[in-house]
């Protein structure tokens, strides 16, 4: 038979393949991809009978070999008989409860206003560290409730511009509005001695105190000591340095300032300006020695 003047055929290539033989070809090639990767004796509806030949107990067809049989379960017929048998077991198994969420009830309570506080500023007369003292008065309080405190820092609000010099000390109770203090944003003590809280469950009152930690000692100047562990405070008014003395200035008149004790001290800065003689106008000049 002449092959060679087919259309789109080629000399001594034997002629287009037809479709049956372009069929045999994929099938041949899904078969030896499938033996690459699929391991046949894990699927559960693949069966080898006593003839020697191979079953498909889904789709109940026949197979001469493996690679035909793997090439039946990329064609279509055995996929959606896979997608129905998923869909009817997914039907008839029964539906498993969800697993429940634990469910914490949230408590309701109708705020009564804000609870009366005083706060008293301390300072540790040996070491000289500063500490805060916070008297909460509940007297309503719910039953089974107990004041509840926190730090909070000054970013974490929204009534105030946040400012890290700042940060809030919270307490809460209900039925009572939560309140809040604002305190220096300084290192707390968290020392047991240092950090306390009572509950005084018969008067209802809630009391809270902690210190500051100690800043860094300045270096002490000449001639003074400072205790250790406490900051010298700054000066009250800075830029006014020590004043130099100047050989211009006269000293004071034999009977003393006006307004001043006998014997006071008289800072070069606190002499009263006297410009020289030279610089007065005549009338105002002091008269000269006369002689004998």
């Amino acid at each position: 038979m002449d092959f060679q003047h087919r259309a789109g055929g080629k000399t001594g290539s034997g002629g287009v393949a037809s479709s049956s033989e372009s069929n045999r070809d994929r099938r041949e090639r899904l078969r030896q991809l499938a033996l690459e990767t699929i391991d046949i004796n894990k699927d559960p509806y693949f069966m080898k009978n006593h003839l020697g030949s191979y079953e498909c107990k889904l789709c109940l067809t026949l197979h001469n070999n493996e690679g035909s049989y793997l090439a039946h379960t990329q064609g279509k017929k055995h996929q959606t008989n896979l997608a129905r048998r998923a869909a009817k077991e997914a039907k008839d198994a029964p539906a498993q409860p969800a697993p429940e969420k634990v469910k914490v009830e949230v408590k309701k309570f109708v705020k009564i206003g804000r609870p009366g506080y005083k706060v008293t500023k301390q300072r540790d007369p040996e070491c000289g560290q500063q500490s805060l003292l916070f008297q909460i008065d509940y007297p309503e309080i719910a039953e089974g409730i107990g004041p509840r405190h926190r730090f909070m820092s000054a970013y974490e609000q929204r009534i105030e511009p946040p400012d890290r010099r700042w940060q809030y000390l919270l307490f809460a109770a209900e039925p009572y509005e939560t309140i809040a203090f604002k305190v220096p944003s300084r290192e707390i003590d968290k020392a047991e001695t240092r950090f306390w809280t009572h509950w005084n469950r018969e008067t209802k009152q809630f009391f809270l105190q902690f210190h500051f930690k100690m800043e860094k000692s300045l270096a002490a100047p000449p001639g003074q000591a400072v205790s250790v562990g406490v900051k010298r405070p700054p000066l009250l008014i800075t830029g006014l340095g020590p004043h130099p003395h100047s050989d211009s200035m006269p000293p004071p008149p034999p009977g003393g300032i006006h307004g001043m004790p006998p014997g006071a001290h008289i800072l070069p800065h606190m002499r009263p300006h006297m410009p020289p003689p030279g610089a007065l106008p005549p009338h105002l000049r002091p008269p000269l020695p006369r002689d004998g």
